[in-house]
């Protein structure tokens, strides 16, 4: 375990020491820095800059610094170490905000500590110190680099904690310009993303759901971007139909509904999620299911049908004729006979598959619609229009008149 001294404490053990042993060190420490300078970045990569590049010089400047605070520090318990601390606290901080670990910086300190070592124990030969001395000095040099390395951490531990909470930040703005409507540019999205650490999809969906009643906010995987805390909650999902296709359910999981809207690339977000959002409401009304998550776009004649329902409910009567005065429980099988037989193609079999009825019973009820819409089952040129129909006449007939949201 290693010891936790203080090095600005009266008993650090270079407080005991002469403090004429300073003296003859001086002229060195300029040397001493360069070898260190040149080993550390013989051995660390990420250190091995051109000596005169801005980076070269500032690391140069630190090694200095912190030899020569070591040097001042012998015979003097008042020394102030916070010149030396605060320096490692500061690449500490460099090294978060650069996006690498303490690694590298822990290396160079024992390199650093290493060279210290060898020219103290030539110091010690040349100058005559006595063991003890020597003791005293190695041992407050060890104390001396788990201190800055500390310092370092501790640099390092703060700029994280910084960066965290703006990167959450420029995520929060980020989801925020995504739906916005009109949408924002390519290049807007593009530099913001960068900001928040968020590597733009190819394509996306947007996802409006609602929370259990208490339940807690998942935790997503970071190339998720959601709002819980809105009134109508959402969530942008990245490359819905490639990999985040598998995450998206556990995303989801614990709400009472959700409604996945159309992908789209980045700048259609605020389309996606307009789109969640009507299906989410058709859900809600039990117009669409809603036990498994719905994606809108499986659902393509009841959202549309539901945006247009004044207009539909006025064609009804127009297009439908004397199958709109049948009552409703009357035309109800008529009606959804008629559009699973267009649906499959006009195949009487295969209707009768989906309906759990006899294929014979298919081709009477068809026959009975041909007497009562005559000529517009035929027409080609109203088959969409006719399918359109059917579809919000068979959610009439099961109770769902409620206009749809805007």
């Amino acid at each position: 375990m290693s010891r936790s001294v203080d090095p600005a404490a009266p008993d650090f053990p270079l407080s005991g020491v002469p403090a004429g042993l300073a003296e003859p060190l001086r002229p060195y420490l300029e040397a001493a820095a360069i070898e260190m300078v040149g080993e550390i970045q013989g051995l660390v990569p990420e250190y091995a800059r051109p000596p005169e590049s801005r980076y070269g010089r500032r690391m140069r400047w630190a090694v200095e610094q912190t030899v020569r605070q070591f040097v001042d520090a012998i015979g003097r318990p008042d020394i102030d170490w916070g010149t030396v601390t605060g320096i490692f606290e500061g690449i500490g901080a460099y090294e978060a905000r650069q996006g690498r670990s303490l690694d590298g910086l822990q290396t160079a300190i024992r390199v650093g500590g290493q060279v210290a070592c060898r020219r103290f124990i030539k110091d010690a030969r040349r100058l005559g110190w006595s063991l003890e001395v020597l003791g005293k000095i190695t041992e407050s040099l060890f104390v001396f680099l788990e201190r800055i390395a500390a310092a370092a951490g501790q640099g390092y531990a703060r700029a994280q904690g910084e960066l965290a909470g703006e990167r959450e930040r420029f995520r929060r703005r980020l989801r925020d310009l995504l739906v916005m409507d009109p949408p924002a540019s390519d290049a807007a999205i593009g530099e913001l993303a960068g900001e928040a650490g968020w590597q733009v999809p190819r394509t996306l969906a947007v996802v409006a759901f609602r929370p259990a009643p208490g339940g807690p906010a998942p935790v997503l995987p970071p190339a998720f971007l959601a709002d819980w805390d809105a009134a109508d909650p959402y969530l942008i999902c990245p490359d819905p139909d490639g990999p985040g296709r598998d995450r998206l359910p556990a995303a989801v999981k614990g709400t009472r509904a959700a409604a996945i809207g159309p992908t789209v690339p980045p700048a259609g977000a605020a389309l996606s999620l307009r789109w969640a959002r009507r299906g989410l409401a058709l859900i809600e009304r039990g117009a669409l299911p809603g036990k498994e998550p719905l994606r809108c776009l499986d659902h393509l004649p009841t959202l549309v049908a539901a945006q247009s329902e004044e207009l539909l409910d006025v064609a009804l009567g127009a297009r439908l004729g004397r199958l709109m005065e049948l009552a409703p429980h009357r035309r109800d099988a008529l009606t959804r006979t008629l559009l699973t037989y267009m649906e499959c193609r006009d195949n009487a079999v295969a209707a009768a598959e989906r309906l759990l009825v006899h294929e014979q019973t298919v081709r009477y009820r068809i026959r009975r619609l041909e007497e009562i819409l005559g000529g517009a089952m035929l027409d080609p040129d109203r088959r969409i229009e006719l399918l359109l129909l059917l579809h919000h006449l068979v959610r009439l007939d099961s109770g769902d008149r409620r206009l749809s949201p805007a």
